[in-house]
């Protein structure tokens, strides 16, 4: 059952926004994803489902199982953890490197900077073997997250993306999953990691330190710019997943199999400035503003109000004008008990181009299951209007 409540009337500030055209884009790259988080609308996709090597991009899986360990309290970022003799004899010179010597401890902040910075496959074995032991429990850990994420299209067989002949995976929707899980569940650490312009580890021959740039193209490149990857092999070209957020709209962006280095780099600039002036917020309802309500089975109380936990707005074309309608969604009704601050409502917004955007409500206050009695209470209450 799907109880809804028309918006359109009841809602007065749902206005300035009409139908319009959908803004048209012609990418470059064989496969490509956009979305806005604001709304959670997806304003570009080609090929978004398929399974493609990751490259350097699966680092972002390494680096959210380490920010997530973090969080929870398992993992510290002064905590060392040792470059391996054999380690470094497999991975000192394979592709991108943080330049880590043999038996050199290294701590996990700079090992988190030397895989988000400078896409350091040294330096995601160290933290992985640091981690779990070994490279193959750590790829575990990252199964198991992805599970967590629904990532239903990826798979992860080592922590840096080196080509394992298919068994390490991604598609592009699950890259933009994983990306946005990062920027929302661990944003002090995706703050901190992702937005480094260069970080510098280890020496050269005569002494020197060795400083290298953040690979990111849209850096400095793109207003707002503060994530995320890189990735290039032969067999999966040059892609990148990245991320900006202007005005309170954060993009996230993923393009994949490019031929070149300067290809991704001008498609992931012109990718993005795309998303930011082609497509606009509307202002729908400011945070803990009450929409509408819900009813409840089995608690103390009969409804309870629905309120939205964040600004929301609706992405929609930039020529658009005019007025939305919406609708209040819900599975109903919905079992006690709830708790304060519980999705259990959608707001279903119609900018007039057909493609509903689905954003979320919760509980104003927590709702206790009723007892027994309570429910006779309740019951006997209800033949009274």
């Amino acid at each position: 059952m799907r109880p809804f409540l028309p918006l359109a009337l009841a809602l007065p500030f749902l206005v300035s926004a009409a139908p319009a055209s959908t803004p048209s884009y012609e990418s470059k790259a064989p496969v490509a994803y956009m979305i806005d988080l604001s709304s959670g609308r997806v304003l570009f996709e080609r090929d978004s489902n398929r399974q493609i090597p990751p490259a350097s991009m699966a680092k972002m899986m390494t680096t959210h199982v380490a920010f997530r360990l973090i969080k929870e309290g398992k993992l510290r970022l002064d905590q060392t953890f040792t470059m391996r003799p054999e380690t470094w004899r497999k991975w000192h010179s394979q592709g991108s490197t943080m330049f880590i010597k043999a038996n050199e401890a290294v701590s996990v902040e700079n090992l988190l900077h030397g895989i988000v910075a400078l896409s350091g496959n040294d330096a995601c074995v160290v933290l992985a073997e640091g981690i779990s032991g070994s490279e193959e429990a750590f790829a575990d850990l990252m199964n198991a997250e992805a599970k967590r994420l629904g990532l239903t299209g990826s798979h992860f067989g080592n922590s840096n993306g080196w080509p394992d002949e298919g068994v390490t995976h991604v598609t592009a929707r699950d890259l933009a999953v994983l990306a946005r899980a990062s920027v929302e569940e661990t944003p002090d650490l995706y703050r901190q990691f992702y937005a480094t312009p260069s970080f510098t580890w280890g020496e050269t021959m005569g002494g020197a330190a060795i400083s290298q740039a953040n690979r990111n193209p849209i850096l400095g490149k793109i207003a707002g710019a503060d994530g995320l990857k890189t990735g290039h092999t032969e067999e999966a070209g040059y892609g990148f997943t990245g991320s900006a957020v202007q005005n309170g709209r954060r993009l996230i962006m993923v393009v994949a199999g490019l031929p070149t280095y300067n290809g991704r780099v001008d498609e992931s600039v012109r990718f993005m400035e795309w998303g930011f002036k082609a497509w606009q917020a509307r202002p729908i309802a400011k945070k803990g503003t009450v929409l509408g309500q819900a009813r409840v089975q089995g608690g103390w109380a009969r409804t309870v109000d629905l309120v939205v936990p964040r600004d929301l707005s609706a992405t929609v074309p930039a020529t658009a004008s005019g007025s939305l309608s919406g609708k209040i969604v819900y599975d109903g009704p919905v079992k006690a008990p709830i708790a304060q601050g519980q999705e259990i409502a959608h707001l279903v917004v119609d900018a007039g181009d057909g493609v509903p955007q689905s954003l979320p409500l919760v509980a104003k206050e927590a709702v206790s299951e009723a007892g027994f009695f309570g429910r006779l209470w309740i019951g006997f209450l209800s033949l009274f209007g």
